[in-house]
């Protein structure tokens, strides 16, 4: 069994610093989490400090056991700095990607909208009230209203990039995971975790919950992954991923 390592055991307790402190004061989940960046509750430190968020005990635990799991073979062979810039760059990757797909999602409802005769007033109340809808275009108003006020909190971004960093250093590496009865080789599991949330993004539904705006921001996986295999691609051409950074 793979020790904890330094980096990951501060990144451990930190996120369960964060989880207990929104519990003991709740305002620190608005405050914290990422809104849209058009939403007057967004704030610049949003695209950091929602990495540390979690929206429940089991979102927790999943995202810090693969944490663990993952991070700690990887920093092992990479030293803790380059861990640490490869972690974070993924959870802002995944941020960008789940933030572009919001903005398409908000512009595209609506022009929809205007182009049928609502007035930007009519907009802005549609907003500001989740139970007012149109006849005809409750799924368009229902999109807009999701991607602009409901805010994205985990790590999972950042975790994905583990993932696919593990997967691209060991792909013959067998996941025996809580959930799979039977081992898998890295190189099929990641790739097929992510064909699943490629197809619930796009279908707008959740693995594990009932879909919508109530589910998983499945972009935002997919967002910490590109990025992840975008820097392992980088290194492995410059033959960088061989150099520790301390």
């Amino acid at each position: 069994m793979i020790r904890m390592t330094e980096m990951v055991k501060h990144l451990l307790i930190i996120n369960i610093i964060f989880f207990v402190a929104s519990y003991v004061m709740p305002h620190l989940q608005s405050l914290l989490a990422l809104y849209y960046f058009e939403n007057p509750q967004f704030h610049f430190w949003q695209p950091l400090t929602h990495m540390f968020m979690h929206g429940g005990p089991m979102h927790l635990f999943f995202n810090m056991f693969a944490l663990v799991s993952f991070g700690s073979a990887l920093e092992q062979f990479w030293g803790g700095k380059k861990f640490l810039f490869f972690y974070f760059s993924c959870g802002l990757g995944a941020m960008l990607l789940h933030t572009g797909v919001n903005y398409y999602e908000f512009n595209s409802s609506y022009d929809v909208l205007v182009s049928n005769g609502l007035s930007s007033e009519n907009i802005e109340t549609l907003l500001e009230r989740r139970d007012l809808t149109i006849k005809g275009f409750e799924n368009i108003i229902a999109r807009m209203y999701d991607s602009y006020n409901i805010p994205a909190v985990g790590a999972s971004g950042a975790i994905y990039g583990l993932l696919v960093a593990f997967a691209f250093m060991f792909p013959n590496a067998e996941l025996a995971l809580m959930f799979v009865p039977v081992p898998i080789k890295a190189k099929y599991f990641v790739p097929g975790l992510l064909a699943i949330d490629l197809y619930l993004g796009l279908k707008g539904a959740s693995f594990f919950g009932s879909g919508g705006g109530t589910g998983i921001a499945h972009f935002a996986h997919l967002g910490g992954a590109l990025f992840g295999y975008i820097m392992m691609w980088y290194w492995k051409r410059n033959q960088f991923n061989n150099n520790r950074w301390n």
